[in-house]
């Protein structure tokens, strides 16, 4: 199992460029299946999660071609005839289950496992389960699997109980080739979700409203295979500009849209980080000693969990009390354990809130990273501690970042992977 070495302590200078957004490319390649053909995504980044659900379209009969130097990804989704995704396949990936309503709306029929991924806390499928049973679909479990059929998905008017993200994903999808209309309320408004909206639409799809709370559909007979470009990583974007940040740098942060972060940039500007708008990206310039905030993650527009983990760092040498409330995940606080082990004052205060007083300066410890947003965090907090910080379970990280060791060191980080 790999691990990263820290040598923590060096300024990072310099210019990195982010790639294709996880969270958007994922629900595109399960996209795909809703239409026979080749469908194209450009700027794929050579992640574990990527490489996991390439094998899930493999097993269901998809011809797949991935360039990791040009970073096209080609999904020939003809001959796809298999309609049962196995448990090994499932467990690695939470995003699995968005195979679900595609297979379902094109083939009329979908067995899945119950899905893995980060362990996070309670994440169940029910706004999935009742989506499906809104379009008319039989719903049934057995022995771990999750059954659906459906001779023909028909429209109908949802309302999510909490804005999803897989779950609005996995209702559009059902809902582009239902017959009829389709009103989801209270659906996620992310940035991922309004481009996996373009997708659709790109294949064929009737579809507006993305990016507010009511999304319509329109169902139509057949879709075709598309050619995309995804939006870049926000979530890299923003550890990107924190790894700047906690390493009082000077890093600019190329294919980066500034519109998407506006939340965590204000807590950042909050702390003392300068940050400003370039016509090609988002230019970042550390300080030597940060404020402290306060944070309550939230849906998007609101600030994101998955950016709870990466702040917590640079709260813990902030100059000040920083309070954070975790909303989203009941099990988003573990990392807070792993900061203690390098120095970091964290105390964590009924269930689900963070209370942190700044130290000057951390020190090098092994930890271990627990998801992909904790590794990154634990990174981020390595580059700023004195002497050598280990993190182990990098698995995790690989999961969602690119060769993350190598981009920083080409910023000035002293990190290495090793076995």
């Amino acid at each position: 199992m790999d691990r990263f070495v820290i040598e923590g302590g060096k300024r990072l200078e310099g210019e990195i460029e982010v790639y294709g957004a996880k969270n958007a490319i994922l629900p595109m390649m399960a996209g795909s299946i809703l239409a026979k053909g080749k469908t194209i995504i450009h700027n794929v980044p050579d992640i574990s999660d990527v490489s996991i659900f390439l094998g899930i379209l493999e097993h269901l009969g998809a011809d797949c071609i991935y360039d990791k130097e040009t970073k096209k990804l080609e999904l020939d989704t003809t001959n796809i005839n298999k309609t049962d995704v196995p448990y090994e396949l499932v467990c690695q990936i939470r995003a699995s289950f968005l195979v679900s309503a595609p297979l379902l709306a094109r083939l009329g029929r979908a067995k899945i496992s119950f899905p893995g991924g980060c362990s996070l806390g309670t994440r169940n499928i029910d706004f999935h389960i009742k989506g499906f049973k809104m379009f008319s679909a039989d719903v049934n479990g057995e022995g771990g699997y999750i059954i659906l059929r459906a001779d023909r998905l028909r429209g109908a008017d949802i309302y999510l109980d909490y804005p999803t993200h897989t779950g609005t994903e996995n209702i559009m999808m059902a809902g582009v080739l239902a017959e009829g209309k389709t009103i989801i309320e209270n659906c996620a408004m992310e940035p991922e979700i309004v481009d996996f909206a373009k997708f659709l639409r790109k294949m064929g799809a009737k579809i507006g409203g993305e990016g507010t709370g009511t999304i319509t559909i329109d169902g139509v007979d057949s879709l075709k295979p598309c050619e995309y470009w995804p939006i870049p990583d926000r979530i890299e974007t923003g550890t990107f500009i924190m790894a700047g940040a906690i390493a009082n740098g000077g890093v600019f942060v190329k294919n980066a849209i500034y519109e998407h972060l506006k939340g965590p940039i204000a807590k950042l500007r909050d702390m003392g980080i300068s940050i400003e708008k370039k016509d090609s990206g988002i230019l970042v310039v550390g300080q030597d000693r940060l404020t402290s905030t306060n944070v309550i993650t939230g849906p998007y527009p609101s600030f994101s969990t998955d950016f709870q983990p990466l702040i917590c760092s640079l709260m813990s040498i902030a100059k000040g009390t920083s309070i954070v409330k975790e909303t989203v995940f009941d099990n988003r606080i573990a990392h807070t354990y792993e900061l203690l082990r390098m120095g970091a004052n964290v105390k964590i205060v009924g269930e689900q809130t963070i209370i942190i007083e700044g130290v000057k300066g951390l020190h090098g410890a092994n930890v271990m990273a627990g998801d992909i947003r904790c590794g990154a965090g634990l990174v981020l907090a390595g580059l700023s501690a004195k002497g050598r910080t280990i993190v182990d379970r990098v698995y995790h990280i690989d999961r969602g970042y690119e060769r993350l060791e190598e981009r920083l060191s080409l910023l000035g980080a002293n990190i290495w992977r090793e076995k």
